[in-house]
Protein backbone atom coordinates (compact mmCIF):
# COMPACT_ATOMS: atom_id res chain seq x y z
CA UNK A 1 0.00 0.00 0.00
CA UNK A 2 0.74 3.66 -0.64
CA UNK A 3 -0.89 6.18 0.32
CA UNK A 4 0.65 10.06 0.03
CA UNK A 5 0.78 9.66 3.41
CA UNK A 6 2.54 6.37 3.54
CA UNK A 7 5.13 8.07 0.70
CA UNK A 8 6.07 10.69 2.82
CA UNK A 9 6.45 8.89 5.47
CA UNK A 10 8.85 6.69 3.75
CA UNK A 11 10.66 9.99 2.28
CA UNK A 12 10.94 11.88 6.15
CA UNK A 13 12.62 8.65 7.41
CA UNK A 14 15.07 8.34 4.88
CA UNK A 15 16.23 11.70 4.11
CA UNK A 16 14.89 13.68 7.28
CA UNK A 17 17.12 16.43 6.72
CA UNK A 18 16.49 17.23 3.34
CA UNK A 19 14.86 20.11 2.58
CA UNK A 20 11.09 19.88 1.62
CA UNK A 21 9.59 22.91 0.96
CA UNK A 22 11.31 25.97 0.05
CA UNK A 23 9.93 29.63 0.35
CA UNK A 24 12.39 32.24 -1.59
CA UNK A 25 12.44 35.12 -0.42
CA UNK A 26 12.32 36.59 -3.38
CA UNK A 27 8.51 35.24 -4.23
CA UNK A 28 8.03 37.94 -1.42
CA UNK A 29 5.59 36.14 0.48
CA UNK A 30 3.71 37.28 3.51
CA UNK A 31 3.81 33.94 5.54
CA UNK A 32 7.84 33.41 4.19
CA UNK A 33 8.76 37.18 4.92
CA UNK A 34 12.93 36.62 4.67
CA UNK A 35 12.31 33.00 3.16
CA UNK A 36 11.38 29.71 4.97
CA UNK A 37 12.64 25.90 4.65
CA UNK A 38 11.30 23.40 5.96
CA UNK A 39 12.92 19.79 6.22
CA UNK A 40 10.93 16.60 5.93
CA UNK A 41 11.81 15.78 9.42
CA UNK A 42 10.11 18.85 10.65
CA UNK A 43 7.47 18.37 8.46
CA UNK A 44 6.80 14.91 9.83
CA UNK A 45 6.48 16.32 12.91
CA UNK A 46 4.17 18.96 12.14
CA UNK A 47 1.98 16.24 10.40
CA UNK A 48 2.09 13.71 13.47
CA UNK A 49 1.06 16.30 16.27
CA UNK A 50 -1.63 17.31 13.81
CA UNK A 51 -2.86 13.55 12.69
CA UNK A 52 -3.46 13.28 16.36
CA UNK A 53 -5.72 16.18 16.71
CA UNK A 54 -7.96 15.13 13.73
CA UNK A 55 -8.14 11.32 15.64
CA UNK A 56 -9.28 12.62 18.54
CA UNK A 57 -11.94 14.95 17.12
CA UNK A 58 -13.05 11.48 15.79
CA UNK A 59 -12.12 11.98 11.73
CA UNK A 60 -10.99 9.06 9.80
CA UNK A 61 -12.26 6.82 6.91
CA UNK A 62 -16.19 7.99 5.50
CA UNK A 63 -15.18 12.38 6.44
CA UNK A 64 -14.70 14.84 4.02
CA UNK A 65 -12.19 17.94 5.36
CA UNK A 66 -12.67 20.87 2.99
CA UNK A 67 -9.05 23.14 2.62
CA UNK A 68 -9.05 26.54 1.35
CA UNK A 69 -5.03 27.35 2.81
CA UNK A 70 -3.28 28.07 -0.86
CA UNK A 71 0.00 26.58 -1.13
CA UNK A 72 1.11 27.42 2.65
CA UNK A 73 3.19 25.36 4.77
CA UNK A 74 -0.03 24.42 6.61
CA UNK A 75 -1.83 22.59 3.45
CA UNK A 76 1.00 20.21 3.88
CA UNK A 77 0.61 19.63 7.06
CA UNK A 78 -3.15 19.21 7.07
CA UNK A 79 -3.20 16.86 3.44
CA UNK A 80 -0.81 14.49 5.15
CA UNK A 81 -2.20 14.32 8.43
CA UNK A 82 -5.71 13.92 6.89
CA UNK A 83 -4.67 11.10 4.65
CA UNK A 84 -2.79 9.36 7.48
CA UNK A 85 -6.42 9.31 8.92
CA UNK A 86 -8.24 8.39 5.28
CA UNK A 87 -10.02 11.43 5.47
CA UNK A 88 -10.76 12.84 1.57
CA UNK A 89 -9.59 16.20 1.00
CA UNK A 90 -11.83 18.92 -1.19
CA UNK A 91 -9.59 21.70 -2.04
CA UNK A 92 -11.11 24.86 -2.44
CA UNK A 93 -10.50 27.30 -5.06
CA UNK A 94 -10.71 30.64 -3.37
CA UNK A 95 -11.27 32.79 -6.65
CA UNK A 96 -15.07 30.61 -6.22
CA UNK A 97 -18.28 32.21 -5.46
CA UNK A 98 -20.76 31.83 -2.74
CA UNK A 99 -23.44 29.92 -5.32
CA UNK A 100 -20.87 27.87 -6.96
CA UNK A 101 -19.00 26.89 -3.54
CA UNK A 102 -22.58 26.03 -2.50
CA UNK A 103 -22.87 23.30 -5.39
CA UNK A 104 -19.39 21.98 -4.60
CA UNK A 105 -20.66 21.16 -0.82
CA UNK A 106 -23.97 20.06 -1.92
CA UNK A 107 -21.94 16.94 -4.11
CA UNK A 108 -18.89 16.50 -1.99
CA UNK A 109 -20.39 16.90 1.38
CA UNK A 110 -17.49 18.48 3.38
CA UNK A 111 -17.82 17.85 7.39
CA UNK A 112 -16.36 20.77 8.15
CA UNK A 113 -13.91 23.07 6.32
CA UNK A 114 -10.08 24.16 7.44
CA UNK A 115 -9.76 27.70 5.56
CA UNK A 116 -8.00 31.15 5.93
CA UNK A 117 -9.37 33.76 7.64
CA UNK A 118 -9.68 35.50 4.26
CA UNK A 119 -11.88 32.99 2.65
CA UNK A 120 -14.57 31.72 6.14
CA UNK A 121 -17.38 34.34 4.78
CA UNK A 122 -17.64 33.01 1.86
CA UNK A 123 -17.42 29.60 2.84
CA UNK A 124 -20.10 30.46 4.92
CA UNK A 125 -22.22 32.38 2.42
CA UNK A 126 -21.87 28.71 0.59
CA UNK A 127 -23.85 27.35 3.44
CA UNK A 128 -21.29 25.44 5.90
CA UNK A 129 -22.31 25.97 9.42
CA UNK A 130 -20.35 28.49 11.26
CA UNK A 131 -19.35 25.90 14.14
CA UNK A 132 -17.91 23.98 11.28
CA UNK A 133 -15.70 26.51 9.79
CA UNK A 134 -12.48 26.44 11.54
CA UNK A 135 -8.92 27.92 11.27
CA UNK A 136 -5.13 26.62 10.78
CA UNK A 137 -4.99 27.81 14.93
CA UNK A 138 -8.13 26.67 16.05
CA UNK A 139 -9.49 23.85 17.57
CA UNK A 140 -10.31 20.98 15.29
CA UNK A 141 -14.14 20.20 15.61
CA UNK A 142 -15.39 17.18 16.69
CA UNK A 143 -16.50 15.09 13.74
CA UNK A 144 -20.55 14.87 12.94
CA UNK A 145 -20.43 10.79 12.57
CA UNK A 146 -17.77 7.83 13.64
CA UNK A 147 -15.51 7.14 11.24
CA UNK A 148 -15.11 3.25 10.16
CA UNK A 149 -11.46 3.44 10.12
CA UNK A 150 -8.61 5.37 10.58
CA UNK A 151 -6.39 4.27 7.87
CA UNK A 152 -6.91 4.55 4.08
CA UNK A 153 -6.31 2.27 2.03
CA UNK A 154 -5.38 2.43 -1.67
CA UNK A 155 -8.86 2.75 -3.31
CA UNK A 156 -10.21 4.78 -0.25
CA UNK A 157 -10.67 8.50 -1.60
CA UNK A 158 -7.72 11.13 -0.95
CA UNK A 159 -9.34 14.30 -3.17
CA UNK A 160 -12.43 15.36 -4.52
CA UNK A 161 -11.59 17.51 -7.08
CA UNK A 162 -14.37 19.39 -9.34
CA UNK A 163 -13.50 19.26 -13.12
CA UNK A 164 -15.61 21.37 -15.61
CA UNK A 165 -18.28 19.26 -17.97
CA UNK A 166 -20.37 20.29 -20.79
CA UNK A 167 -23.69 20.07 -19.05
CA UNK A 168 -23.46 23.34 -17.11
CA UNK A 169 -22.24 21.85 -13.85
CA UNK A 170 -18.35 20.99 -12.90
CA UNK A 171 -18.10 17.42 -11.80
CA UNK A 172 -17.07 15.73 -8.89
CA UNK A 173 -13.71 13.68 -9.25
CA UNK A 174 -13.25 11.21 -7.01
CA UNK A 175 -9.24 10.58 -6.89
CA UNK A 176 -7.85 7.56 -4.91
CA UNK A 177 -4.74 7.32 -2.78
CA UNK A 178 -3.68 4.71 -5.81
CA UNK A 179 -4.33 7.43 -8.43
CA UNK A 180 -1.82 9.58 -6.71
CA UNK A 181 0.98 6.95 -6.05
CA UNK A 182 0.44 6.31 -9.81
CA UNK A 183 0.77 9.51 -11.18
CA UNK A 184 3.04 10.53 -9.01
CA UNK A 185 5.27 7.64 -10.57
CA UNK A 186 4.95 7.94 -13.65
CA UNK A 187 5.83 12.22 -13.62
CA UNK A 188 9.44 11.19 -12.31
CA UNK A 189 9.66 7.65 -13.93
CA UNK A 190 8.05 8.71 -17.27
CA UNK A 191 6.67 12.01 -17.79
CA UNK A 192 9.78 14.00 -17.34
CA UNK A 193 13.42 14.15 -18.65
CA UNK A 194 15.90 11.91 -15.95
CA UNK A 195 15.62 13.41 -12.55
CA UNK A 196 17.93 12.62 -10.16
CA UNK A 197 16.76 11.57 -6.28
CA UNK A 198 17.96 13.90 -3.58
CA UNK A 199 18.85 16.37 -6.18
CA UNK A 200 15.93 18.31 -7.46
CA UNK A 201 13.97 21.14 -6.80
CA UNK A 202 10.71 21.55 -8.16
CA UNK A 203 9.24 24.97 -8.42
CA UNK A 204 5.60 25.07 -9.11
CA UNK A 205 3.08 28.34 -9.31
CA UNK A 206 0.31 26.19 -9.50
CA UNK A 207 -2.53 25.56 -6.85
CA UNK A 208 -2.60 22.93 -4.90
CA UNK A 209 -6.43 22.48 -6.07
CA UNK A 210 -4.95 21.16 -9.30
CA UNK A 211 -4.16 17.67 -9.67
CA UNK A 212 -0.53 19.05 -11.57
CA UNK A 213 0.55 20.44 -8.27
CA UNK A 214 -0.46 18.29 -5.81
CA UNK A 215 0.14 14.60 -8.09
CA UNK A 216 3.34 15.53 -9.70
CA UNK A 217 4.88 18.50 -8.04
CA UNK A 218 4.24 17.77 -4.61
CA UNK A 219 3.98 13.95 -4.77
CA UNK A 220 7.15 13.70 -7.17
CA UNK A 221 9.31 15.42 -4.86
CA UNK A 222 8.02 13.22 -1.93
CA UNK A 223 8.98 9.94 -4.70
CA UNK A 224 12.31 11.55 -4.91
CA UNK A 225 13.17 13.01 -1.34
CA UNK A 226 13.66 16.08 -3.23
CA UNK A 227 12.53 19.94 -2.73
CA UNK A 228 9.44 21.32 -3.82
CA UNK A 229 8.92 25.36 -4.01
CA UNK A 230 5.32 25.67 -4.23
CA UNK A 231 4.46 29.36 -4.95
CA UNK A 232 0.94 30.89 -4.45
CA UNK A 233 0.42 32.18 -7.59
CA UNK A 234 2.56 33.11 -10.66
CA UNK A 235 4.09 36.51 -10.48
CA UNK A 236 6.54 37.58 -13.61
CA UNK A 237 7.86 40.04 -12.11
CA UNK A 238 9.57 37.94 -9.34
CA UNK A 239 9.81 34.94 -11.39
CA UNK A 240 13.42 35.08 -12.00
CA UNK A 241 14.55 35.91 -9.21
CA UNK A 242 12.34 33.36 -7.32
CA UNK A 243 13.59 30.49 -9.70
CA UNK A 244 17.57 31.77 -8.98
CA UNK A 245 16.91 31.90 -5.48
CA UNK A 246 15.46 28.76 -4.94
CA UNK A 247 18.19 26.80 -7.13
CA UNK A 248 14.89 25.57 -8.96
CA UNK A 249 16.39 22.96 -11.58
CA UNK A 250 12.58 21.77 -12.94
CA UNK A 251 9.93 24.53 -13.32
CA UNK A 252 6.09 24.04 -14.22
CA UNK A 253 4.13 26.51 -16.21
CA UNK A 254 1.26 26.73 -17.76
CA UNK A 255 1.10 27.66 -21.85
CA UNK A 256 -0.01 31.62 -20.51
CA UNK A 257 3.53 31.98 -18.79
CA UNK A 258 5.90 31.83 -21.71
CA UNK A 259 4.00 34.46 -23.31
CA UNK A 260 4.14 36.64 -20.26
CA UNK A 261 7.23 35.92 -19.53
CA UNK A 262 8.50 36.49 -23.38
CA UNK A 263 7.27 40.17 -22.82
CA UNK A 264 10.09 41.05 -20.06
CA UNK A 265 12.82 43.20 -20.98
CA UNK A 266 15.69 40.91 -21.88
CA UNK A 267 18.03 41.43 -18.43
CA UNK A 268 20.97 39.24 -17.04
CA UNK A 269 18.25 36.86 -15.62
CA UNK A 270 17.28 35.20 -18.34
CA UNK A 271 19.66 32.61 -18.13
CA UNK A 272 20.53 33.42 -14.11
CA UNK A 273 19.19 30.23 -13.34
CA UNK A 274 19.92 25.78 -12.91
CA UNK A 275 16.78 25.07 -14.42
CA UNK A 276 17.42 21.87 -16.78
CA UNK A 277 13.81 21.50 -18.63
CA UNK A 278 10.40 22.95 -17.64
CA UNK A 279 7.19 21.25 -17.78
CA UNK A 280 3.74 22.14 -18.69
CA UNK A 281 1.43 22.43 -21.50
CA UNK A 282 -0.49 24.39 -23.64
CA UNK A 283 2.79 26.33 -24.87
CA UNK A 284 1.56 28.52 -27.92
CA UNK A 285 3.46 27.12 -31.32
CA UNK A 286 4.66 31.40 -31.75
CA UNK A 287 5.97 31.08 -28.53
CA UNK A 288 7.75 27.76 -27.84
CA UNK A 289 10.89 28.45 -29.77
CA UNK A 290 11.43 31.83 -28.74
CA UNK A 291 11.33 31.00 -25.23
CA UNK A 292 13.98 27.87 -25.24
CA UNK A 293 16.57 30.19 -27.31
CA UNK A 294 16.19 33.02 -25.18
CA UNK A 295 16.11 31.18 -21.93
CA UNK A 296 17.70 27.90 -22.41
CA UNK A 297 15.14 26.01 -20.95
CA UNK A 298 13.66 23.13 -23.07
CA UNK A 299 9.64 23.23 -22.74
CA UNK A 300 8.84 19.73 -22.36
CA UNK A 301 4.79 19.13 -22.99
CA UNK A 302 2.56 16.74 -21.79
CA UNK A 303 -1.22 15.83 -21.47
CA UNK A 304 -3.28 14.42 -18.90
CA UNK A 305 -6.87 14.91 -17.75
CA UNK A 306 -8.17 14.91 -14.27
CA UNK A 307 -10.25 12.25 -14.97
CA UNK A 308 -7.47 10.30 -16.73
CA UNK A 309 -4.38 11.03 -13.92
CA UNK A 310 -1.64 8.71 -14.25
CA UNK A 311 -3.55 6.17 -16.30
CA UNK A 312 -3.46 7.58 -19.84
CA UNK A 313 -0.95 9.91 -20.16
CA UNK A 314 1.46 11.76 -22.68
CA UNK A 315 4.90 13.54 -22.42
CA UNK A 316 7.72 14.80 -24.82
CA UNK A 317 9.95 13.72 -23.05
CA UNK A 318 10.47 10.44 -24.51
CA UNK A 319 11.15 11.62 -28.04
CA UNK A 320 11.33 14.30 -30.39
CA UNK A 321 9.38 17.68 -28.99
CA UNK A 322 8.17 18.69 -32.64
CA UNK A 323 8.83 22.53 -31.50
CA UNK A 324 5.84 24.76 -32.46
CA UNK A 325 3.63 22.12 -33.44
CA UNK A 326 1.48 21.80 -30.59
CA UNK A 327 2.99 18.26 -29.93
CA UNK A 328 1.59 16.76 -26.24
CA UNK A 329 4.25 14.00 -26.67
CA UNK A 330 3.94 10.25 -27.22
CA UNK A 331 1.32 7.63 -25.20
CA UNK A 332 2.42 6.39 -21.76
CA UNK A 333 3.32 2.48 -22.36
CA UNK A 334 1.02 1.51 -20.12
CA UNK A 335 -2.25 2.82 -21.77
CA UNK A 336 -3.91 2.23 -24.48
CA UNK A 337 -5.75 4.14 -27.29
CA UNK A 338 -7.79 5.01 -30.12
CA UNK A 339 -8.30 7.87 -32.39
CA UNK A 340 -11.86 7.88 -33.33
CA UNK A 341 -13.74 10.29 -36.26
CA UNK A 342 -17.09 11.43 -35.88
CA UNK A 343 -19.17 7.97 -36.90
CA UNK A 344 -17.30 6.29 -34.16
CA UNK A 345 -14.61 4.17 -36.59
CA UNK A 346 -11.14 4.85 -36.38
CA UNK A 347 -9.63 7.77 -37.83
CA UNK A 348 -7.37 7.70 -41.19
CA UNK A 349 -3.25 7.78 -39.86
CA UNK A 350 -2.76 11.12 -39.46
CA UNK A 351 -5.82 12.55 -39.55
CA UNK A 352 -7.84 14.22 -36.24
CA UNK A 353 -10.16 12.62 -34.20
CA UNK A 354 -11.15 12.47 -30.82
CA UNK A 355 -8.47 10.38 -28.22
CA UNK A 356 -9.88 7.23 -26.43
CA UNK A 357 -7.94 5.91 -23.82
CA UNK A 358 -8.04 3.25 -21.13
CA UNK A 359 -5.52 1.49 -19.68
CA UNK A 360 -3.56 -1.45 -20.81
CA UNK A 361 -4.27 -4.66 -18.97
CA UNK A 362 -7.29 -6.48 -17.37
CA UNK A 363 -8.38 -3.25 -15.40
CA UNK A 364 -8.95 -0.56 -18.07
CA UNK A 365 -9.86 1.80 -15.11
CA UNK A 366 -6.44 1.29 -13.58
CA UNK A 367 -5.18 4.75 -12.35
CA UNK A 368 -8.27 6.48 -13.34
CA UNK A 369 -10.42 8.45 -11.41
CA UNK A 370 -13.13 6.38 -9.68
CA UNK A 371 -16.27 8.09 -10.60
CA UNK A 372 -18.29 11.04 -11.04
CA UNK A 373 -19.63 11.64 -7.53
CA UNK A 374 -23.36 11.31 -7.28
CA UNK A 375 -23.48 11.23 -11.51
CA UNK A 376 -23.81 7.06 -12.67
CA UNK A 377 -25.05 8.46 -15.56
CA UNK A 378 -22.00 11.17 -16.56
CA UNK A 379 -19.52 8.17 -15.30
CA UNK A 380 -21.03 5.99 -17.76
CA UNK A 381 -21.55 8.15 -20.44
CA UNK A 382 -17.70 8.50 -20.80
CA UNK A 383 -16.40 5.23 -20.10
CA UNK A 384 -18.87 4.08 -23.20
CA UNK A 385 -17.87 1.50 -25.27
CA UNK A 386 -15.09 0.54 -22.65
CA UNK A 387 -12.89 3.27 -23.39
CA UNK A 388 -12.91 7.17 -21.63
CA UNK A 389 -13.75 9.58 -24.22
CA UNK A 390 -11.47 12.51 -23.39
CA UNK A 391 -13.37 15.38 -25.97
CA UNK A 392 -9.79 16.14 -27.46
CA UNK A 393 -9.14 16.09 -30.97
CA UNK A 394 -5.84 14.84 -31.49
CA UNK A 395 -3.82 13.48 -34.44
CA UNK A 396 -0.64 11.19 -34.67
CA UNK A 397 2.19 11.80 -36.54
CA UNK A 398 4.65 9.12 -38.20
CA UNK A 399 6.67 8.45 -35.60
CA UNK A 400 3.98 8.32 -32.93
CA UNK A 401 3.38 11.92 -31.76
CA UNK A 402 0.32 12.92 -30.90
CA UNK A 403 -0.43 16.39 -31.91
CA UNK A 404 -2.86 18.67 -30.39
CA UNK A 405 -5.70 20.00 -32.72
CA UNK A 406 -9.50 21.39 -31.09
CA UNK A 407 -11.60 20.38 -28.21
CA UNK A 408 -14.62 18.61 -28.75
CA UNK A 409 -16.08 19.62 -25.63
CA UNK A 410 -17.95 22.98 -25.25
CA UNK A 411 -14.97 24.38 -22.79
CA UNK A 412 -13.24 27.44 -22.63
CA UNK A 413 -9.13 26.79 -21.73
CA UNK A 414 -8.37 30.22 -20.57
CA UNK A 415 -4.86 30.41 -18.17
CA UNK A 416 -5.23 26.53 -17.45
CA UNK A 417 -8.44 26.66 -16.21
CA UNK A 418 -11.13 24.58 -17.59
CA UNK A 419 -14.26 26.84 -17.96
CA UNK A 420 -18.08 25.15 -19.15
CA UNK A 421 -19.81 27.42 -20.99
CA UNK A 422 -22.85 26.15 -20.36
CA UNK A 423 -22.25 27.42 -16.60
CA UNK A 424 -21.28 30.67 -18.01
CA UNK A 425 -24.64 31.04 -20.00
CA UNK A 426 -26.51 30.18 -17.29
CA UNK A 427 -25.53 32.80 -14.99
CA UNK A 428 -25.77 35.28 -17.75
CA UNK A 429 -29.13 33.99 -19.06
CA UNK A 430 -30.68 35.07 -15.93
CA UNK A 431 -29.21 38.83 -15.79
CA UNK A 432 -32.18 41.20 -16.37
CA UNK A 433 -30.81 42.94 -19.47
CA UNK A 434 -30.12 39.24 -21.75
CA UNK A 435 -32.74 37.74 -23.02
CA UNK A 436 -30.50 35.27 -24.94
CA UNK A 437 -26.85 34.35 -24.93
CA UNK A 438 -24.43 32.01 -26.19
CA UNK A 439 -20.34 31.45 -25.22
CA UNK A 440 -17.71 30.51 -26.88
CA UNK A 441 -13.80 30.39 -26.94
CA UNK A 442 -12.30 32.69 -28.80
CA UNK A 443 -8.22 33.05 -29.14
CA UNK A 444 -6.08 34.91 -26.61
CA UNK A 445 -2.25 35.87 -26.82
CA UNK A 446 -1.47 35.73 -23.93
CA UNK A 447 -4.38 33.11 -21.79
CA UNK A 448 -4.80 30.63 -24.43
CA UNK A 449 -8.50 31.12 -24.88
CA UNK A 450 -10.90 33.80 -23.49
CA UNK A 451 -14.59 33.94 -22.67
CA UNK A 452 -16.54 35.31 -25.25
CA UNK A 453 -20.77 36.00 -24.51
CA UNK A 454 -22.77 36.87 -27.64
CA UNK A 455 -25.86 38.58 -25.96
CA UNK A 456 -29.47 39.42 -27.15
CA UNK A 457 -30.50 42.28 -25.00
CA UNK A 458 -33.66 42.51 -23.44
CA UNK A 459 -36.36 44.99 -24.86
CA UNK A 460 -35.77 48.61 -23.40
CA UNK A 461 -31.74 48.14 -23.12
CA UNK A 462 -29.40 49.53 -25.78
CA UNK A 463 -25.91 48.24 -26.88
CA UNK A 464 -22.68 49.99 -25.81
CA UNK A 465 -19.73 50.10 -22.97
CA UNK A 466 -21.93 50.45 -19.94
CA UNK A 467 -24.07 47.99 -20.45
CA UNK A 468 -21.17 45.24 -21.04
CA UNK A 469 -19.38 46.28 -17.81
CA UNK A 470 -22.84 46.41 -16.07
CA UNK A 471 -23.15 42.71 -17.55
CA UNK A 472 -20.01 41.33 -16.63
CA UNK A 473 -20.26 43.29 -12.99
CA UNK A 474 -23.03 41.45 -12.71
CA UNK A 475 -21.43 38.35 -13.57
CA UNK A 476 -19.01 38.35 -11.18
CA UNK A 477 -21.41 37.83 -8.06
CA UNK A 478 -21.78 34.16 -8.74
CA UNK A 479 -18.71 33.48 -11.08
CA UNK A 480 -15.19 33.09 -10.52
CA UNK A 481 -13.51 36.17 -12.34
CA UNK A 482 -11.80 33.95 -14.73
CA UNK A 483 -14.97 32.75 -16.03
CA UNK A 484 -16.55 36.45 -16.77
CA UNK A 485 -16.72 37.13 -19.78
CA UNK A 486 -13.63 39.11 -21.65
CA UNK A 487 -15.52 39.91 -24.43
CA UNK A 488 -19.08 40.94 -25.23
CA UNK A 489 -20.89 40.97 -28.83
CA UNK A 490 -24.24 42.27 -28.93
CA UNK A 491 -26.32 40.48 -31.76
CA UNK A 492 -30.08 40.63 -32.89
CA UNK A 493 -30.45 36.61 -32.88
CA UNK A 494 -28.64 33.30 -32.15
CA UNK A 495 -27.87 30.31 -34.41
CA UNK A 496 -30.73 27.48 -33.24
CA UNK A 497 -31.65 24.58 -34.29
CA UNK A 498 -35.17 23.51 -34.94
CA UNK A 499 -35.91 22.67 -31.22
CA UNK A 500 -34.30 25.95 -29.78
CA UNK A 501 -31.01 24.19 -29.15
CA UNK A 502 -27.95 26.40 -29.75
CA UNK A 503 -25.77 24.98 -33.07
CA UNK A 504 -22.33 24.92 -30.91
CA UNK A 505 -20.38 25.02 -34.25
CA UNK A 506 -22.19 27.94 -35.68
CA UNK A 507 -21.79 29.64 -32.43
CA UNK A 508 -18.12 29.52 -32.11
CA UNK A 509 -17.90 30.44 -35.82
CA UNK A 510 -19.69 33.16 -34.90
CA UNK A 511 -17.29 34.36 -31.78
CA UNK A 512 -14.39 33.98 -34.19
CA UNK A 513 -15.81 36.49 -36.53
CA UNK A 514 -17.09 39.10 -34.16
CA UNK A 515 -13.59 39.12 -32.26
CA UNK A 516 -12.85 41.77 -34.55
CA UNK A 517 -16.18 43.87 -34.92
CA UNK A 518 -15.90 46.89 -33.74
CA UNK A 519 -18.94 46.82 -32.00
CA UNK A 520 -17.86 43.70 -29.67
CA UNK A 521 -16.65 45.14 -26.30
CA UNK A 522 -13.39 44.20 -25.39
CA UNK A 523 -13.73 43.93 -21.32
CA UNK A 524 -10.58 41.79 -20.88
CA UNK A 525 -8.98 44.60 -18.45
CA UNK A 526 -12.17 45.20 -16.88
CA UNK A 527 -12.12 41.41 -15.60
CA UNK A 528 -8.75 42.31 -14.23
CA UNK A 529 -10.24 45.26 -12.23
CA UNK A 530 -12.83 42.57 -11.16
CA UNK A 531 -10.59 40.70 -9.83
CA UNK A 532 -9.10 42.82 -7.52
CA UNK A 533 -12.21 44.18 -6.42
CA UNK A 534 -13.47 40.69 -5.15
CA UNK A 535 -10.61 39.71 -3.96
CA UNK A 536 -11.11 42.80 -1.44
CA UNK A 537 -14.25 41.57 -0.84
Amino acid sequence: MSTPYQLFQAAAQDRPDQTFLLFPEAAKLDYAVGGLAITYGQMADQVAAQREKYRAAGFGVGHVMALSLDNRPEFFVHFFALNALGVAMLPLNPDLRADELSFQFSIAEPDAALVLERYAAVVGEAGLAPERIFGPDDVVPNATAPATLFEGTDADPCALLFTSGTTGKPKCCVLSNFYFAELARWYVEDGCPDMEPGKETILTPLPMFHMNALGCSALGAVILRSTLVPLDRFSASRWWASVAQSRATVVHYLGVMPAILLKLAPSENDRGHNVRFAFGAGVDPMHQQAFEERFAIPLVEAWAMTETGGGATTSTAGGERHIAQRCIGYPHPAMEFRIVADDGADAVAGEPGELLVRAKGEDHRRGFFTEYLKDAKSTDEAWAGGWFHTGDVVRSGPDGAFFFVDRKKNIVRRSGENIAVVEVEGVLQNLAQVAAVAVAPVPDDIRGEEVMAMVVLAEGNGAGAQIAQDIALASSDRLAYHKVPGYIAFVTKLPVTATQKLQRGEIKALAKSLLADVGTIDLRDYKGQLRKLTAKV
